[in-house]
């Protein structure tokens, strides 16, 4: 069972809606108990970084998933900054999977704001990244970025700066795209996932 876990924005809905493409064995859950349960767990993001991680206490996940993280998990867009140690979004610690510190995008050469599709260029292989030709574009909307490090598994570019699109430490994985809405290399890289 693969459980999304749910913070009540859109997001959740619409990774929900292009995973029942590909199977039925999924929930979405706000339920701690659902969500220990789960084999695998996607961790989507919309909204801000202060929301998301109130409601991860609120709902008093951030224990939680902290402890299933032997389990395959995915963070997409802001839930994948979230699952890093600290964002400059609100000067926040966060959940501390991935190494590293989320900074915004300064100096740009037009805005801060990097929308629309882009290349991610592999540096690493990577099981989610299986029949999928390297430097495919992907749906990116994010004004934060992780800077590349050790465990970065792809890479992508705003204007001169290079970020960090794709990131893996053990089962945990990270994109900063939104696979729910790059068309059919998005649903692959889920069906990827899902083979895990």
């Amino acid at each position: 069972m693969i459980t999304i876990v749910d913070f009540g924005d859109i997001n959740s809905k619409e990774v929900a809606e292009v995973l029942s493409r590909l199977t039925n064995n999924y929930i979405v859950s706000s339920n701690e108990a659902e969500i220990c349960r789960a084999d695998k767990i996607i961790f989507p993001g919309a909204d801000s970084a202060k929301n998301v991680m109130k409601k991860i206490h609120l709902l008093n996940f951030f224990s939680v998933l902290r402890i299933i993280i032997d389990k395959p998990m995915l963070g997409i867009g802001l839930g994948m900054q979230i699952m890093c140690e600290h964002t400059s979004e609100g000067n926040l610690s966060c959940l501390g999977i991935f190494p590293g510190n989320v900074v915004k995008f300064e100096n740009s050469e037009q805005n801060a704001v990097h929308k629309g599709f882009d290349k991610v260029e592999l540096v690493k292989d990577c099981p989610l990244f299986k029949d999928i030709p390297d430097k495919s574009g992907f749906y990116f909307h994010h004004s934060y970025y992780l800077p590349l490090s050790d465990y970065t598994i792809a890479k992508s570019k705003k204007d001169k700066v290079e970020f960090t699109s794709v990131i893996q430490k053990n089962l945990c994985f990270g994109v900063q795209f939104h696979p729910e809405k790059s068309g059919e290399v998005g649903l692959k890289l889920l069906e990827n996932f899902i083979k895990l």
